[in-house]
């Protein structure tokens, strides 16, 4: 599969944002995983149609305010203008439990500009899989730079770790309910040294900060996305008009385009 997906009509250019979802999809430590399947059977029945149970937390996925914030916007109730729009896909590199500073927001290009979709990458992605490296050795972003986005007039912040904060600031570590990586905070402290509950005092701060904005959020960014990195595109990514809907699955696309010559009809008939 090519990285790039030209529309032969429009010209515009799509890339994929989000991973490969689906049966065995990498889930979150302490959340079951997807089961999935074939209820009816093309063999038996002569058409096919699938079953699954599952948390709508799982591979690329977006999330509502309602998630972390209580009496927050549903799926259903985020307006659509935050589905839909311009932004920037950024690299900012991070090893493993570093943190996406409000400096390295500031100085990334292209520059972030008021009402942009912000895309952080990092190079987690490339480590997507069911291990405890992918899901608790990730960077996160920290508090500053969430807030830093808040004031930015950001429409939505994604990222391509597992989660937006430092896997030591959520119940992956020793916060609520926590540890559910029972060898995760011993492992932190003994390679860096550091104690996590000073590191890392406040629990989900910085996802909790943007969605508490009314800024949804979309985690696990993928697909094809380094190479869209450093550039400004059109970004498309939908939930189900789901009401009380705290998250889901979206297929997260950019959109660019190189002849020009695309535009938005106007509604009007001829």
């Amino acid at each position: 599969m090519t990285a790039v997906t030209t529309d032969p009509y429009s010209g515009l250019q799509m890339v994929e944002l989000s991973h490969l979802w689906g049966h065995n999809a990498p889930s979150m430590p302490g959340i079951p995983d997807v089961i999935m399947y074939r209820s009816v059977k093309h063999a038996q029945h002569g058409v096919m149609a699938q079953r699954l149970k599952m948390i709508m937390h799982s591979g690329t996925h977006m999330n509502s305010p309602l998630h972390l914030i209580q009496k927050g916007a549903g799926a259903a109730d985020i307006p659509l203008e935050h589905f839909f729009g311009n932004g920037v896909i950024l690299d900012i590199p991070k090893k493993r439990w570093e943190l996406v500073t409000a400096a390295d927001l500031e100085k990334a290009t292209p520059v972030i500009q008021e009402n942009d979709f912000v895309v952080i990458v990092t190079g987690w992605h490339e480590k997507y899989s069911d291990s405890l490296e992918y899901f608790g050795e990730s960077p996160g972003l920290s508090k500053e730079g969430a807030q830093w986005l808040v004031d930015k007039g950001c429409k939505l912040v994604a990222m391509d770790t597992p989660q937006i904060d430092h896997p030591l600031a959520t119940s992956l570590g020793p916060h609520r309910g926590g540890p559910l990586m029972n060898r995760l905070t011993a492992k932190y402290e003994d390679e860096t040294g550091l104690d996590p509950k000073k590191e890392h005092p406040e629990w989900n701060i910085a996802h909790k900060t943007i969605l508490a904005a009314g800024i949804p959020t979309i985690e696990q960014v993928g697909g094809d996305v380094k190479t869209m990195v450093g550039k400004r595109a059109t970004l498309y990514a939908a939930p189900w008009n789901w009401k009380h809907g705290d998250a889901c699955q979206v297929r997260f696309v950019a959109i660019t385009d190189p002849t020009g010559n695309c535009r938005i009809e106007p509604g009007k008939s001829e």
